[in-house]
């Protein structure tokens, strides 16, 4: 099989909730907040046929795309908010090269399912100068000056690093992100950990690097076989249901992802469910997917 089928690993955070588990993740818990799908990552590296990504897929699998990173370059996860995530910021490459010996994080999200009112935080709904918003983090009352987004299943929303950003809750989403897991966490709503303990906040870091003023997003709400998401790193597609066949040509440029969203389907002859994740090597050739599904594809650009 050209289609490698992948083993992803389920992460445990106080926010998360149990939708997951209807997309086949298991975890000994009673909830998954994420699921990492396309996983290279320590401390969460993924595993295909019994051996772990890092171990089955080496560099020259990747594509030449892939020459010039010393890392994979791409982490997918699912990710299930039954309540609302911290707020937070990523760093650019420049600034987390120079002062924290890694590589920042751009990240996009496709929304999968969204609760009646549920919505994302993204910027700020006015300027804040970093003194207000200093004093908005100590007195508890950061939300008021967060711009809230009210979001659908299917839409799209790319988050460049330095971007103020939270996922609320009641949204399911699936995230196609730059494989870091750096984030300077400004504000978590006062909550306690199972000991009892705040999380650590790193809001100094933050301000190095936030940008303080209205975001400017656009939704791009996904068409059939379009491209929702590029960056130096990944670029991603979206494929809608009802297709009977469609022939996806992997040449030795770039390895090809395909993650089902909704639906079902048949990759490369294997039946694929609802959250299911493939992996197709680069130079693997044609690989047929026909079905009734939604797809999401990344591949490095």
């Amino acid at each position: 099989m050209k289609a490698c089928k992948i083993t992803p690993v389920s992460k445990d955070r106080l926010w998360g909730g149990n939708k997951l588990f209807a997309y086949g993740k298991k975890s000994d818990t009673d909830r998954i907040a994420e699921s990492w799908e396309l996983s290279f990552t320590d401390g969460g590296v993924a595993s295909f046929d019994g051996k772990l990504l890092t171990e089955a897929f080496p560099k020259e699998t990747w594509g030449t795309l892939g020459a010039k990173f010393d890392r994979f370059p791409v982490l997918t996860k699912f990710i299930d908010a039954k309540e609302n995530l911290s707020v937070q910021v990523h760093p650019s490459d420049d600034y987390a090269l120079k002062n924290e010996n890694s590589f920042g994080k751009t990240e996009m999200w496709l929304i999968v399912e969204a609760e009646p009112g549920a919505g994302l935080y993204m910027g700020c709904n006015r300027v804040v100068s970093p003194d207000e918003f200093r004093r908005k983090i100590a007195d508890g009352t950061v939300e008021e000056v967060l711009n809230f987004v009210p979001v659908k299943a299917g839409d799209v929303y790319f988050i460049p690093s330095g971007t103020l950003h939270a996922i609320g809750a009641g949204v399911l989403l699936y995230e196609i992100q730059q494989n870091s897991d750096l984030t300077y966490r400004v504000y978590d709503y006062n909550r306690r950990d199972k000991d009892g303990n705040l999380r650590e906040l790193h809001v100094e870091k933050a301000m190095k690097v936030v940008d303080l003023c209205p975001y400017s997003y656009e939704n791009n709400d996904v068409k059939d076989s379009a491209v929702i998401g590029t960056c130096e790193y990944f670029t991603t597609r979206f494929y809608k249901h009802n297709f009977t066949k469609m022939t996806f040509s992997v040449d030795k440029s770039s390895f090809l992802m395909l993650t089902v969203v909704s639906g079902e389907c048949v990759i490369d002859g294997q039946k694929a469910v609802l959250g299911d994740t493939f992996f197709v090597p680069a130079g693997a050739g044609d690989v047929e997917v026909c079905g009734t599904a939604n797809v999401v594809a990344v591949s490095l650009s």
